[in-house]
């Protein structure tokens, strides 16, 4: 991964991620996060009540077994089911209410990256520019854990400081003071369990204290695993035709092998955790019952007593240790909160990021007329070198262009641009105002669904007519799909090349635009079918305007005037080359401006 993905201002980052997911408490939702906060902290309390009663039931019981009373035995059995009872619904309780309040908070974060990633288009200059991993992992798998284990931490923080407060009273009334060699040691009990949990703590984060770096990086390993598996997927056919069999299984390999060298990192250090978190679970319920047994075998202490302050021992080490027992969900914690934050940052930065030599941008604004106006358009690649220069030209309304030139000449670039994707260059593009724009890319989007919803993509307000939506189908070759426009398939693995040009024309078709820009959308077609389709545009759209650009040869009785793109000299690729790492180190210099150090 490049540099300028590894930010390395962890406290930033940290803060960054704070002050985005805390939008769900000043924006419209804030009286929803407040009636959570205040229902889980409820939930807290209620929790809390029959943990305290179990703690005087351990006296209870204790004393009734010391002093041999069966019927105080009896109706401390019933007491304790009445206790389970209580404690089950109170947990399922604040259970209901944390993963609520998890899910909402978690559904506002996911709505505001998806909407930042796909404003302006953010989405697509990030696929060009390839300076950050995985931006649907992080906005998905990596915002879940961040958002969840926020509120997990919350709640056991808040859990944790509660039982504390309430055992230590009991273990500071019930222990009472130890008196050792003429000296009175007050609350003894509580000294105790304050430094046995600050040694165990602090052996803990000892031992931990590399796994976050090391959680992190393992989790990265898995995005890049999890992305090269679902690349595979996705190119399985190409792949299967030119015989990469062999070269995929080998790169998932390597990739899984990474995985594989950072999760023995963690797992080395989880197991340093476990031996003192083992050796812990055994030696903590017998430190209060050996500081006790003094004054139980002098009679100052009652087996309920000691049994007692042995349970409330136990829960306040407990609730002391809770940040040292929880470091690994803390790692995953901070790994995936700083891989939000920096998305969130790109996101923020990406107009700084890759621009062109001069720090120039095309200018896309509305023209007063009917025409589309190219006034003075440069068009650069991300790295700067310029594809197209110093361009003027109007089209007309219903004029149609045919946009030639060799591969590498800067053609779909072109498209591009008017489309509003391609910022880098200089100039202005000039659209109609209020013009309705349609682009056929030369691989049509065939978004999950039926094909109804594939051919009505994307959705208008109004739906087509079912006969004309017949009709048209018929026209480009696909009758024979008339009768599952309502059936639910992956269609751009059912359909051939061929069949999805002819699906992007009859999209186009069924509402004709005022522009339609074209990118070699027949290049899968024959010459004959290209041909049969082109007339069909003409008949059902005659008074759109049409840019098409096309490699191959076309017909060109359908077309009014002919754009011929030159390609740049080899020189000039070879600048491009030496120029693309320049642009991307000046990339991440900007970035890195953008933080503070």
């Amino acid at each position: 991964m490049p540099e300028v993905c590894r930010p390395t201002a962890d406290a930033w980052l940290l803060r960054h991620f704070v002050y985005l997911s805390f939008g769900f408490w000043t924006g419209p939702t804030r009286r929803k996060a407040a009636l959570f906060v205040l229902g889980l902290f409820g939930c807290l309390v209620l929790n809390l009540i029959p943990a305290i009663a179990v703690n005087r039931w351990n006296k209870f019981f204790f004393d009734a077994l010391q002093s041999k009373d069966q019927h105080l035995i009896l109706l401390s059995i019933g007491l304790m089911l009445a206790l389970a009872l209580l404690s089950a619904m109170t947990s399922v309780a604040l259970l209901q209410m944390r993963m609520n309040f998890q899910l909402r908070w978690r559904e506002w974060l996911t709505r505001t990256l998806v909407r930042r990633w796909m404003e302006r288009r953010r989405f697509y200059q990030l696929s060009v520019l390839r300076l950050v991993d995985n931006p649907e992992a992080r906005i998905a798998e990596d915002g879940r854990i961040a958002i969840e284990l926020f509120v997990d931490f919350a709640t056991g923080v808040t859990n944790a400081l509660l039982m504390a407060a309430s055992f230590v009273s009991v273990l500071w009334f019930i222990g009472g003071s130890l008196t050792l060699w003429g000296m009175t040691i007050p609350g003894y009990l509580v000294i105790a369990v304050v430094i046995y949990s600050a040694c165990t703590s602090y052996g803990m984060l000892l031992l931990g204290g590399p796994l976050v770096a090391r959680a992190e990086a393992k989790a990265m390993a898995e995005a890049d695993f999890r992305f090269e598996l679902s690349h595979t997927r996705e190119n399985a056919e190409t792949i299967a035709l030119i015989g990469g069999d062999d070269a995929e299984r080998e790169l998932h390999y390597n990739r899984f092998d990474q995985v594989a060298t950072r999760w023995i990192a963690v797992i080395g250090r989880q197991a340093r955790m476990l031996f003192l978190s083992s050796g812990n679970n055994v030696l903590a319920p017998v430190i209060p019952l050996m500081l006790g047994a003094p004054k139980y075998l002098a009679g100052e202490l009652s087996l309920g007593d000691l049994m007692q302050a042995a349970a409330a021992f136990i829960q306040v080490q407990l609730a002391l240790n809770w940040l040292a027992d929880n470091s690994m969900r803390l790692a995953d914690w901070f790994a995936s909160a700083r891989r939000v934050a920096a998305l969130d940052l790109f996101f923020d930065n990406l107009d700084k990021l890759a621009i062109s030599a001069e720090d120039k941008r095309i200018d896309l604004a509305f023209s007063d007329d009917s025409a589309l106006h190219l006034c003075g358009l440069s068009i650069a690649q991300h790295d700067g070198t310029q594809m197209l220069a110093d361009t003027d030209a109007v089209i007309r309304s219903g004029e149609r262009i045919l946009v030639k030139g060799e591969s590498g000449a800067g053609k779909s670039t072109l498209i591009r641009a008017m489309a509003g994707l391609w910022p880098w260059g200089s100039g202005r593009i000039l659209r109609p105002k209020d013009a309705r724009i349609a682009f056929m890319p030369q691989q049509p989007y065939m978004p999950r669904g039926t094909l109804r919803d594939a051919l009505d993509y994307p959705h208008d307000d109004t739906l087509p007519d079912a006969a004309r939506i017949e009709t048209i189908l018929v026209a480009c070759g696909l009758g024979h799909l008339v009768s599952r426009l309502d059936e639910e398939q992956s269609w751009s693995d059912v359909l051939s090349g061929g069949e999805q040009q002819q699906l992007g024309f009859a999209r186009v078709l069924l509402r004709p635009p005022d522009i339609i820009i074209m990118d070699e959308p027949t290049s899968a077609l024959d010459d004959l079918s290209q041909t049969r389709l082109m007339e069909l545009l003409s008949e059902e759209a005659p008074r759109s305007t049409i840019i098409h650009a096309a490699r191959r040869n076309v017909d060109k009785r359908f077309y009014d005037r002919e754009i011929q793109l030159k390609s740049r000299p080899a020189e000039r690729v070879r600048e491009a080359a030496k120029g693309r790492e320049a642009a991307l180190s000046k990339a991440s210099t900007i970035l890195r401006e953008s933080l503070p150090n």
